[in-house]
């Protein structure tokens, strides 16, 4: 009798259980599986901000190379919180979405696009966030 209300107790909470997403989604034609990463660009640097301008030049020179295939770049108002000064840090921001079939190939490339914006701006990171996608070109 124990063991089968364990056993129940179990298979409930096993049913309250958040899974992980797929790392490889079931994709109905005429999608196919990739991954969809975003790369968060926060603005600010020490002496003011990066211009329209610098960012522009930046997207044409470090990221569209590395990606040739298409990407879309993003406006944001980014907020995260400064634990050396305790409060919540508001900035202008860009967000760069990429699809790709192959994760694994395309890493080199998302470190390297890091690295020059770090360098480039004087930055502590960059942002990247990924998912499991469905990829179609209808």
């Amino acid at each position: 009798m124990l063991r089968s209300a364990l056993a129940l107790l179990l298979l409930a909470l096993a049913g309250c259980a958040h899974p992980r997403p797929a790392a490889t989604p079931a994709c109905l034609a005429p999608s196919e599986p990739g991954s969809e990463i975003d790369l968060y660009f926060g603005r600010d640097m020490p002496g003011g901000e990066v211009s329209e301008t610098e960012w522009q030049d930046f997207l044409d020179q470090v990221v569209v190379p590395a990606f040739p295939d298409g990407l879309t770049a993003l406006d944001a108002a980014g907020r995260w919180l400064d634990r050396d000064v305790g409060h919540t840090i508001s900035e202008r921001s860009k967000v760069v979405v990429l699809f790709v079939f192959d994760r694994a190939a395309a890493e080199p490339a998302i470190a390297a696009i890091a690295a020059a914006y770090r360098e480039r701006f004087q930055q502590q990171s960059v942002l990247t966030v990924e998912r499991p996608a469905c990829i179609a070109f209808r």
